[in-house]
């Protein structure tokens, strides 16, 4: 049973919610009581707003307690956190029970451990068709991925607008899902309908062999269907991006080259990141479409208590999220959710030991913007890719916004917000022409 992962104790909401309270009391001590606090007493009775992050407040202070190494305080954090610890209740039990996990993990050292176990249990139940329509139902009810893909596309449709071959180089793990729009809007350019080469490189080895097959004839019957003159690749067995090459991605002279990261780059070593993207450069691309979660990860080495907040706020926003977007019975917000659990364990509690091209390690839009400055320059999404954003917003419920780039901004792209905090980033980069002279000579 989930339920008892960590500890065998019986539920006492009481016994918690009266700690959150001793929680609260220390941290504000000249605080008077409100004259209906003692409703706060019991969760029957309705959670007051000093109430409606107990999750929060609880893993906060474990997070602490293991940072000074405070045993007695962390495994009786740990046992308040399971009590209501639950992956079937509302965000909070969701909150506590992942970030628990992780939080044990960290306290015993068993992070590597439980991470295999949590990879190892996906993979048995992961098929191209389970994981397939996972993807396409989160996109019907959130713009999470679907944001970074029309906004990517606008910026590689503009970048090679008047070109008769295309190659496009896909890092990502999307299934292609991002694709089939492009290539209706390839299909209706006013001019020749031009020959279109994707390459997928492929990190993930479990995604190789069969995924990619049915991902390969699936593509290439719906090119066939718009008219598209079409060839799909896929690159497998790298061990790093590091390895990418002109000749090992077959890029050929007449090709308009177009490079597509979507949530890649967070998974190269942070130390490594510069070395890629000045890969990225000397492929000679007309366009470097970059997306990345908006969060910064990349302290867990120097402060984990540090990271530890960055880490609850993404995915306190995350599991929000899912919560109005997904039923509360749905068995896809549960996939979702446990591979967070993965993600989660992996940040907190794995300490660097997970090898390359299998990171998490998310950094923020200005962070990227600074790495990228070195060899690129920004290229500006045009208003028909920002208006294709603002309608695909429209789609869904209340709460997603757009923010463009204002000036003198750190970032420029754009950024997906949820309920006014930004979550996603999207940008496109051309290289610079002095960067490119350097690598020529």
């Amino acid at each position: 049973m989930e339920k008892s992962l960590f500890f065998s104790k019986p539920t006492n909401n009481f016994l918690v919610t009266n700690y959150v309270h001793h929680l609260i009391n220390m941290q504000n001590p000249n605080q008077q009581p409100h004259e209906n606090s003692s409703r706060s007493q019991s969760p029957e009775n309705g959670d007051p707003v000093s109430d409606a992050k107990w999750a929060s407040r609880l893993l906060r202070e474990c997070a602490t307690a293991i940072s000074e190494k405070d045993s007695t305080k962390i495994h009786h954090l740990l046992w308040m956190l399971n009590e209501l610890a639950s992956p079937y209740g509302d965000c909070n039990q969701k909150l506590a029970f992942y970030f628990l996990q992780a939080l044990f993990c960290k306290a015993t050292d068993t992070g590597l451990r439980c991470y295999k176990t949590l990879t190892s249990a996906a993979e048995k139940s992961k098929s191209f068709d389970s994981s397939r329509k996972l993807i396409l139902k989160f996109q019907e009810v959130s713009p999470w991925t679907t944001f970074g893909h029309v906004a990517s596309n606008g910026a590689i449709l503009e970048a090679l607008d008047g070109e008769s071959k295309l190659h496009i180089i896909d890092i990502s793990h999307t299934f292609c899902t991002q694709w089939p729009t492009l290539l209706e809007a390839l299909a209706t350019r006013n001019d020749e309908t031009p020959h279109l080469k994707l390459t997928v490189v492929v990190t993930e080895s479990t995604l190789v062999k069969s995924v990619m097959k049915e991902v390969a004839q699936r593509m290439e019957k719906f090119a066939r269907l718009m008219g598209v003159p079409f060839e799909f690749n896929v690159i497998g067995g790298l061990n790093n991006l590091k390895e990418l090459t002109k000749e090992s991605l077959n890029i050929k002279e007449e090709e308009a080259v177009a490079v597509n990261c979507i949530g890649a780059l967070r998974k190269v070593e942070v130390e490594e990141r510069g070395d890629v993207i000045r890969i990225l450069q000397s492929l000679n691309p007309k366009v470097v479409t970059i997306v990345e979660h908006e969060a910064d990860f990349s302290c867990t080495r120097n402060d984990f208590v540090k990271c530890f907040e960055e880490c609850l706020r993404f995915y306190t926003l995350y599991f929000e999220m899912l919560d109005e977007s997904f039923p509360i019975t749905s068995n896809e917000r549960l996939v979702i959710e446990r591979e967070c659990s993965k993600s989660i364990v992996k940040v907190l509690a794995c300490d660097d030991q997970i090898g390359d091209g299998d990171g998490e390690t998310r950094e923020r839009g200005n962070q990227w913007s600074e790495r990228l400055r070195e060899l690129f320059s920004p290229f500006p999404l045009n208003d028909d890719a920002v208006d294709d954003v603002r309608s695909l917003l429209k789609r869904y419920k209340a709460g997603w916004s757009l923010v463009l780039p204002q000036e003198n901004q750190e970032s420029p792209g754009i950024y997906l917000t949820w309920r006014d905090e930004p979550v996603v980033w999207a940008s496109a980069w051309k290289p610079q022409e002095k960067s490119m002279e350097r690598y020529d000579q």
